[in-house]
């Protein structure tokens, strides 16, 4: 999600001489120090960790960051990144702009509101706004958790596809499925948060070229697919909100 950001970010900012830097981690700590000492960027995304390891570092000062955003906040904190994410913020000067971007207001959520924030404001989406307008939804009423593999495996044989992204809650159940699919001889890529950034970025890479047609992953990386070509979502566990459910299906 981190390079997706900054692909954004760079598009946006090509006329207007911005430079943005992803700072994640699984990636050569050495290289990012050169990195960040040379290019001096306007703008870093990065992943908690890798952030919080150049603040302590003091590749990044904190004196002139001007704002900080935290994206996917609710995902972030529930995913345990929270103490990651303080540390961060005990870094930062008091005086910073604060942006907090979420999906859902879970106890987490607002409790960075109110330490971190000074008297923000809410710019709140009705439930009833949040459709997915043009895409076709089917459900298969599967009466038994151990009956959905079979019947995944009959769709997969039966439609027609460009690419499809299979979606689960946990990361122990994508390397599960991904081995049964592969035992059963169907070709799939699995990707969560366990694997380093280099994995990661191949099979992504992989994706996005077509040559893997079926992505099997979690929630927190669905939130940086940005694949034209996928043309199915299968919720093979159903999510745990509805925004998440609306997410999986952009």
């Amino acid at each position: 999600m981190s390079f997706q950001i900054q692909k954004v970010i760079l598009a946006l900012g090509d006329y207007m001489g911005a430079t943005c830097h992803a700072c994640i981690g699984g990636t050569n700590v050495r290289n990012e120090m050169q990195k960040l000492q040379a290019e001096a960027p306007h703008i870093v995304v990065g992943t908690p960790g890798r952030v919080f390891d150049m603040l302590n570092r003091r590749y990044l000062s904190p004196k002139w960051i001007k704002m900080f955003v935290l994206d996917e906040a609710d995902e972030m904190l529930s995913r345990g990144f929270k103490d990651q994410i303080y540390e961060i913020f005990q870094k930062l000067s008091t005086n910073i702009q604060v942006v907090l971007l979420s999906a859902t207001m879970p106890m987490d959520v607002l409790e960075v509101t109110k330490k971190f924030m000074r008297d923000p404001i809410r710019i709140l989406v009705k439930k009833e706004e949040l459709t997915l307008e043009g895409i076709k939804q089917f459900y298969i009423n599967v009466e038994r958790e151990e009956w959905k593999l079979d019947t995944l495996c009959d769709l997969y044989e039966t439609l027609t596809i460009t690419q499809a992204v299979i979606f689960l809650n946990t990361r122990r159940k994508v390397d599960w499925l991904t081995e049964k699919m592969h035992a059963r001889d169907f070709t799939v890529s699995a990707l969560h948060g366990d694997m380093d950034q280099k994995e990661r970025d191949v099979i992504m890479r992989e994706f996005r070229s077509g040559s893997s047609r079926v992505l099997i992953t979690t929630d927190l990386l669905a939130r940086g697919i940005d694949v034209q070509q996928v043309s199915l979502v299968i919720n093979y566990d159903l999510p745990t909100n509805r925004e998440n459910y609306i997410h999986r299906s952009r």
